[in-house]
């Protein structure tokens, strides 16, 4: 991780292409393209068509695909890219956010507002669900990357206020806070807890990480499918597991 080059990317990227009204104007959003100039700096190694797909990034000896969401558009790109070379998934994930709201009739723009929740890497297992059966392919990677971000918000809801039912118009990143990397299925116990260990359920690992009950339970069972855990049992109708 180098945050001296994050926030000259950020500056460079940032300074480039937003203004006041020109905030998520943009085909690309900011986040992606910091982390595009962050991963790979040389820009005629961007945008590269690969047997009828385009990669974000190919420099010649590996693919990185920055996908913040939707893993389940990945597939057909996944099928061809890991036959080439090693493809590393960038994952960002916002850890501190400061919330913006921007007026779209006089472009005025709200002072920052702290989230309350902070984000963890542990919320990536609803998208890794996504692409299961590409997890235990050896030239795959995952690069999950914790970001303060400022989100800018534009007041058009329906809700007196304008809040409700807002639109979302860009996220710009402020600074990198930390990296977590998996090359190889060994690598997925980073992301148990360490005060898990024997004998723990869905409830228990959504008590460490956080997660809401749903996407424990599909954190577990990816878990379970890359061979980080096994289940050793039931407590009631709750699988057991182990690391």
């Amino acid at each position: 991780m180098d945050k001296q080059l994050f926030h000259r990317v950020c500056d460079e990227v940032v300074g480039r292409d937003q203004g006041l009204m020109g905030i998520g104007t943009l085909g690309e959003k900011t986040v992606h393209s910091v982390l595009k100039y962050y991963y790979e700096p040389n820009k005629n190694n961007h945008e590269i068509r690969i047997k009828g797909y385009v990669a974000d990034i190919c420099n010649g000896y590996e693919i990185v695909e920055i996908q913040s969401r939707d893993f389940n558009k990945l597939r057909k790109k996944l099928e061809v890219f890991l036959d080439c070379c090693p493809v590393t998934i960038v994952y960002p994930v916002p850890y501190i956010k400061l919330l913006r709201w921007v007026d779209p009739q006089t472009g005025e723009i709200s002072k920052p507002r702290k989230s309350s929740r902070k984000g963890t890497p542990y919320m990536i297992f609803p998208e890794l669900y996504k692409i299961k059966n590409y997890l235990l392919h050896p030239n795959l990677r995952i690069k999950i990357v914790l970001l303060n971000i400022e989100e800018y918000r534009l007041l058009d809801g329906w809700s007196s206020d304008r809040k409700k039912g807002s639109s979302k118009c860009d996220r710009i990143p402020v600074d990198i806070i930390d990296e977590l990397y998996i090359a190889n299925p060994r690598d997925y116990d980073l992301l148990i807890p360490d005060t898990l260990k024997t004998g723990f359920t869905s409830k228990d690992y959504k008590k460490a990480t956080g997660l809401p009950t749903g996407a424990s339970v599909t954190a577990l069972h990816v878990l379970n499918y890359v061979g980080a855990v096994k289940r050793t049992g039931k407590k009631g109708h709750a699988f057991l597991y182990s690391r």
